[in-house]
């Protein structure tokens, strides 16, 4: 199902940023080296049972277990540390910088919150499921839980950082090219674990533009049989619409659902038909997830309120 998200599966050896590049090259050397001792045990394994009887006295000689079992292993695990400590140490994200983006994450059972922040820290665009981020620049992420842990992590643009209840960490990363960069929740959460995903969608300058314009924007008026049964249902108890009486704030905001690459949090194509289907059995799709089933609308009630999702750009 994850073939809804762009991006998908994300490619964990493909930098496509700075602060993924020394992540990928520790993970190289650890595999080559890994290989390495393998192939060593594997040569020793052969000599201890098929070499000559002198080859064999050697190999379990005090001179060799001590060189071989102590020294070797020692100075090639301090250096791996020192290297890969600092390799990785210009990769601890500290406090926003002027005029950088922030972005505020919060992983809840099973999708992603995500909030652009102003200057002053102010809630400036609410959204689910997907990151939008201009390619070139640093973004600061601040990552939070609103219940159990979580781990964000999009392999090409960083490392993957715990999401823990009650702490906020940071992460930087930054696209180097416009595309879409495919993310998974990386500590597990609970049955619907493997099916949090999200994407981050890296923009031109240009188009990043136009995207927050186009958030930003007060929303079209609408009417209609679609607004008067998301209203008359209970869906704006848990759900938020700018422009509309609805307010809640337990769901996904839905201002514009209907731009999204995805339903779910990454696993259905974002259409009319996956939207009525989620609507009426998101059980079904996604097994314990915190929205209730709404089978009782008939399918004409279940086309007008997915119509209306759909048109919210």
């Amino acid at each position: 199902m994850k073939a809804a998200l762009g991006g998908w599966p994300p490619a964990v050896l493909d930098p496509a940023g700075p602060y993924a590049e020394p992540i990928t090259r520790l993970a190289w050397a650890l595999l080559l080296g890994g290989t390495a001792v393998l192939l060593i045990v594997l040569a020793a394994l052969a000599v201890a049972l098929w070499g000559k009887p002198a080859l064999r006295k050697r190999l379990g000689g005090d001179r060799t277990i001590w060189i071989g079992g102590v020294v070797f292993p020692g100075v090639v695990l301090t250096a791996l540390l020192v290297w890969g400590l600092w390799l990785t140490g210009s990769l601890q994200a500290t406090a926003a910088r002027a005029g950088e983006m922030r972005v505020r994450v919060t992983g809840e059972m099973w999708w992603w919150r995500v909030t652009y922040l102003g200057e002053r820290g102010e809630t400036v665009i609410r959204d689910a499921n997907e990151l939008h981020v201009p390619v070139g620049q640093p973004v600061l992420l601040e990552l939070e839980s609103a219940d159990v842990l979580h781990s964000f992590w999009v392999p090409r643009l960083a490392g993957k950082m715990d999401m823990i209840p009650g702490r906020r960490n940071l992460l930087r990363i930054r696209a180097e090219q416009p595309g879409t960069y495919g993310g998974q929740c990386a500590e597990y959460c609970g049955g619907a674990h493997a099916l949090m995903g999200f994407v981050v969608v890296a923009h031109t300058p240009e188009s990043f533009a136009r995207w927050r314009a186009e958030r930003l924007a007060p929303p079209p008026p609408v009417s209609g049989r679609g607004p008067e049964l998301f209203l008359a249902s209970g869906c704006a108890g848990c759900h938020a619409i700018r422009g509309t009486p609805a307010n809640g704030t337990a769901g996904p905001d839905l201002t514009h659902v209907g731009a999204r690459r995805s339903l779910g949090a990454g696993i259905l194509p974002n259409n009319r038909g996956t939207l009525a289907g989620w609507i009426a059995d998101s059980q079904t799709i996604k097994p314990g997830n915190r929205m209730p089933n709404y089978k009782q609308f008939s399918p004409d009630d279940l086309n007008a309120l997915a119509a209306y999702m759909e048109s919210l750009k």
